[in-house]
């Protein structure tokens, strides 16, 4: 029986963060060791377009994701890491996709609706300013999966629509074709946790409220400083549940560790004392890949050529698998 196949993208569209460490490279890091499974990884970089038309940008983001990964020691001769970009025939295989998808349920897409729901709320047409590259993403990202036929796609609540559109899609082109795509499913893992930012919202780039992975550490005391919180003073009693303090905390903590903390919260501790030992807490897990990521900084050409080798390991399977497609819809040799 073949290998379990489990997928995961990330968007090239800002620096990585705190929250997408504990959200998706952590998980991603430790899964990739798993012989069990066929682990893909890849950097999500024209999804990335769709919201960011800043080239630099772009650039720079996918050199500082890929960095943070591999020196987060994701273990990329097991798992197959690759740039999307570096896939010619994902985009192919996108407008075949295409001409299967029902507009009807792109117009149900969550990103789709909701700036349909902005221009409407400001008095403007209802597809103002709105581009076939947003309507269109979960095309996209249904081609990045069925490309590989993943099984598993471990994905937040808030992505569990688009891997069921991918499912719809793959459905009604294995109706009209012949079976070729394997239905994926959603992976939602409750357990890991969805970070809040410095201002108590969720920790996200939109929001700009976020906590960069790899600062030095000086600059990482200083965000973690500030950090919002109440003003009960030193020895008043304070609610883990509410805090974002405590919320980090328990991220990167052991279960001892988090009783501990609940305990001193509930004694009262300053809410100064609590962000240096946060501080300690977070740099001792991150100092050791912050070294190996400034190193990677400065070494993109180290970066590209673990790139290209991923991307030559998805074109053995991409290629073979698109020559498939293409015979299957009749574009093929006349003799």
């Amino acid at each position: 029986m073949s290998k379990q196949r489990v997928l995961t993208g990330i968007t090239t569209s800002g620096t990585p963060h705190l929250g997408n460490y504990v959200g998706a490279i952590r998980p991603a890091v430790a899964s990739s060791k798993n012989t069990d499974v066929e682990s893909f990884y890849f950097l999500a970089d024209y999804h990335a377009l769709i919201k960011c038309n800043d080239p630099d940008q772009v650039h720079r983001s996918t050199l500082e994701i890929a960095a943070s990964w591999i020196a987060l020691g994701l273990d990329t001769d097991n798992a197959v890491f690759y740039r999307q970009s570096d896939i010619a025939q994902i985009s192919e295989l996108m407008w075949f996709l295409n001409c299967m998808a029902a507009k009807g349920l792109m117009n149900r897409a969550h990103a789709y609706k909701a700036a349909v729901q902005d221009n409407e709320a400001a008095g403007e047409d209802a597809d103002f300013g709105i581009t076939m590259g947003l309507f269109s993403y979960p095309v996209l990202m249904a081609a990045d999966i069925l490309m590989f036929n993943a099984h598993q796609i471990p994905v937040g609540r808030d992505q569990i629509q688009h891997v069921e559109m991918a499912r719809d899609i793959a459905q009604r082109f294995n109706h009209h074709y012949g079976e070729h795509f394997t239905l994926p499913q959603a992976l939602v893992d409750d357990d890991v946790p969805l970070l809040q930012g410095l201002d108590g919202r969720k920790m996200s780039k939109s929001y700009g409220n976020t906590i960069p992975l790899f600062l030095t550490e000086k600059q990482l005391k200083k965000h973690i400083n500030k950090i919002k919180t109440n003003l009960l003073e030193p020895g008043e009693p304070k609610d883990p549940d509410s805090s974002s303090v405590f919320q980090i905390w328990q991220a990167f903590a052991s279960p001892e560790q988090t009783v501990a903390m609940r305990e001193e919260f509930a004694k009262g501790i300053a809410w100064g004392e609590a962000k240096k030992q946060l501080f300690e807490l977070v740099n001792a897990e991150l100092a050791p890949a912050r070294q190996r990521y400034e190193a990677l900084m400065n070494t993109p050409a180290e970066i590209e050529e673990i790139l290209q080798a991923g991307a030559q390991r998805a074109r053995a399977i991409s290629q073979p698998f698109m020559d498939k497609v293409r015979s299957a819809v009749g574009i093929r040799p006349l003799v």
